[in-house]
């Protein structure tokens, strides 16, 4: 194989998961020219890894968006298509991208028309995390699975951004409380509770995150007003890059099924996940599962009325009310258990 094309637009949760597969392909195929067709924001995340050229597709651009891709592959023909997207729109670009071999997913996870645009897929595995599944698409091209390694290129002006907004003598704690899905999102003064425990009980600086979308900013500033501490409110206010930078140096980040709490699993930060409206183990932060609150089972009986044993995996509880099953005293044992941790392993390394 000479030529790659990886398929992948959003989100940026998803994306992050895509980057060990850019890795492994370039330790298991050395030399092979890999692209990567991806969404304009999920861009800002990825854009300079290094030996990998991107084609922005805008989703937002209706019939231009799949005009201008096909503009861009004339005269391209790829070795091999990894179609890692099953939405329609995914389909339809994957149709712009001439490849000898299409992979895509196995019959039980395509749907909307997804098994016409591929010629391969991947093997069945049920009750399979989305990064595991993902990093089994190099399977059908005789390649192994691609190993749970993640490298975000930050420069020193990310890093410097973010030793701006961390606290150098106390641990920082980084809430990013807003998911794509609004039925995904923890109530502000719920967050406002444990910030509030995190600072006094624990002496940690606690730093609100979001995109500068209004939803998000009247969120954050809701869980500001509702705190009796002081948070250092920066939603808004950093790009992807900076964001990343500053989890990578951040203790710990508190977040629902969102990006961010991919991205701190990717550079090393714990998560302490909130999940009910979806499943940890199929989309919860890989490296962090041990530290997700999980009220999806009795979120997915409750509104259901199916086991997760029952419902398809993957099934989503997102129902008003779903996200209320996680208590306050739910997520203050995870970060107190989370601290004992931490003072443990200091302890044995002999710092702090």
């Amino acid at each position: 194989m000479k030529s790659i094309c990886i398929l992948r637009l959003s989100a940026i949760g998803d994306v992050t998961h895509v980057i060990p597969v850019v890795l492994s392909l370039q330790e298991q195929v050395p030399g092979a020219k890999i692209t990567w067709v991806i969404g304009k924001i999920e861009a800002n995340l990825v854009r300079d890894l290094p030996g990998v050229e991107f084609i922005i597709f805008d989703k937002k651009a209706g019939r231009r968006g799949y005009s201008d891709l096909r503009k861009k592959m004339q005269g391209r023909k790829f070795d091999a298509l990894l179609h890692m997207q099953v939405a329609f729109r995914a389909n339809l670009a994957a149709a712009c991208i001439p490849a000898s071999v299409k992979v895509g997913y196995d019959k039980a996870r395509s749907k909307d028309l997804h098994s016409l645009f591929i010629n391969r897929r991947i093997k069945p595995a049920p009750q399979q995390h989305v990064r595991d599944c993902l990093a089994s698409f190099l399977e059908p091209l005789g390649l192994s699975p691609a190993p749970p390694r993640w490298q975000i290129p930050l420069s020193e002006e990310d890093h410097h951004f973010a030793r701006a907004q961390l606290a150098t003598e106390q641990r920082n704690l980084v809430i990013s409380p807003c998911a794509s899905h609004p039925l995904r999102n923890w109530p502000a003064e719920r967050y406002a509770q444990l910030a509030d425990h995190a600072i006094r009980e624990h002496g940690m600086k606690v730093i609100l995150v979001g995109s500068p979308a209004p939803f998000e900013a009247e969120y954050c500033a809701a869980i500001e007003a509702a705190m009796t501490g002081k948070a250092h409110n920066i939603c808004g206010k950093d790009t992807l890059k900076q964001l990343a930078a500053l989890i990578s140096r951040a203790d710990l980040v508190v977040a629902p099924d969102t990006g961010p709490a991919h991205i701190a699993s990717a550079v090393g930060t714990d998560v302490l996940g909130l999940f009910a409206a979806s499943n940890p183990y199929r989309s919860g932060p890989y490296n962090s599962l041990e530290w997700c609150v999980n009220r999806y089972p009795e979120a997915l009986e409750k509104f259901t009325g199916k086991t997760v044993e029952q419902a398809r995996w993957g099934a989503k509880a997102e129902f008003e009310g779903a996200m209320e099953l996680i208590t306050v005293e739910d997520t203050i044992a995870v970060l107190n258990r989370w601290i004992e941790a931490q003072r443990v392993a200091e302890t044995e390394h002999g710092v702090r």
